[in-house]
């Protein structure tokens, strides 16, 4: 059965919350580059055809939506946290840094935001989490693939700079290729130092 994308959202703004947008992220588990998060405030109703959580969607089609999500959405955001932040906050810290600068980045005030996951404690907006909500929302799911090809372009555009390490095929991830490319060339100034402390030497041993 498909699900309906607004039903959750339609329920929320006749509760009165409205404007709502929709946040999430993309890149907390990698070995290198920044985590980026995005938030969007989509026309009520407004659901692209494709429209889900970008994990489940091909490289093409989220290039495709996300230009579709930048020209019809009322506002949108997306922002970044770096290594330097992950490393000092921890990612968990630094995801909320990038949803927050999200936020606050948006043209419109939100009065809710929607958050993708079960945990927004570091989140300074009034907010909901939603489990599973790219999902279950057209607004997080918008925002997931804001979110997951802005940082696909970030990593690639590394590539350039950093060859060695294959970024734009892995995007940073502990592939098998990228842990060979570390062991041979050691990490570059975007590896996150606290990721590489298991697994790096692991795959030798």
């Amino acid at each position: 059965m498909d699900i309906d994308l607004w039903e959750i959202e339609n329920e929320i703004i006749k509760g009165g919350f409205s404007p709502l947008c929709g946040v999430d992220e993309a890149g907390r588990g990698p070995l290198a580059g920044p985590v980026c998060a995005a938030a969007v405030i989509l026309p009520q109703g407004f659901l692209p055809e494709g429209l889900n959580d970008s994990k489940k969607l091909s490289a093409k089609r989220r290039e495709a939506l996300f230009d579709i999500i930048c020209e019809n959405a009322l506002s949108f955001s997306v922002a970044f946290a770096d290594v330097e932040e992950i490393e000092s906050l921890n990612i968990l810290g630094a995801t909320y840094l990038a949803m927050n600068r999200a936020i606050e980045g948006l043209k419109i005030s939100p009065k809710l935001c929607l958050i993708d996951g079960n945990r927004s404690t570091g989140i300074k907006h009034k907010n909901r989490c939603i489990t599973g909500g790219d999902g279950k929302s057209a607004s997080i799911a918008a925002a997931s693939i804001l979110a997951k090809v802005s940082r696909d372009r970030l990593m690639i555009s590394y590539d350039e700079t950093y060859p060695e390490y294959g970024f734009s095929q892995h995007k940073g991830y502990g592939t098998a290729m990228h842990y060979k490319a570390l062991r041979e060339h050691g990490p570059c100034p975007i590896h996150r130092p606290s990721f590489l402390k298991k697994g790096l030497h692991g795959e030798d041993s």
